[in-house]
């Protein structure tokens, strides 16, 4: 239904190239490790098809040396603990004052180094570069939604229908 709506984006200022997965879903880490080699070998952008934002994503930059750079936002009311904390602008693993991974992210192919094709879960490479100290992030305080399902879908909705 995706590209049948969207085509390949040029309506939209964009270009557009979609990566089958095939009839089983590779899950997140699987299926951005499907696309990479369409990517090229520089800094690419990732973002959760399931959210709503106003993140300027423009200014999103990888340092260097850093294999991702995260956006986390203040935890939602259906994720309370949060995900991952914050030292400055390193991304760390810890139990107290976390926040939620937006599902915004800048990554580089290294990244996936060791990844073979396949149906994967994003958590545990990140994981392993957030021990390796190679991933970075920043607080998005902005506006932000995860319609992943159709109450929240609703929700959102309205609100913005009451704006408009």
């Amino acid at each position: 239904q995706v590209p049948a709506a969207l085509g390949d984006g040029r309506a939209y200022g964009v270009s557009i190239h979609y990566s089958d997965e095939g009839p089983v879903p590779l899950e997140t880490g699987g299926g951005i490790f499907n696309a990479v080699p369409r990517l090229g070998p520089g800094p690419f952008l990732v973002v959760n098809a399931d959210i709503w934002t106003d993140i300027d994503f423009a200014t999103l930059a990888l340092e260097q040396g850093a294999h991702a750079h995260l956006v986390l936002i203040p935890n939602p009311p259906h994720h309370p603990r949060g995900d991952f904390g914050l030292q400055g602008d390193l991304v760390v693993s810890r139990e107290t004052d976390r926040h939620t991974y937006s599902g915004v992210g800048v990554y580089r192919p290294e990244f996936f180094d060791g990844c073979t094709p396949g149906k994967f879960p994003l958590l545990p490479l990140l994981n392993r570069a957030i021990a390796a100290g190679l991933v970075r992030g920043q607080v998005h305080r902005g506006e932000w939604c995860d319609v992943g399902t159709a109450e929240r879908l609703a929700c959102l909705d309205a609100r913005v229908r009451a704006v408009q």
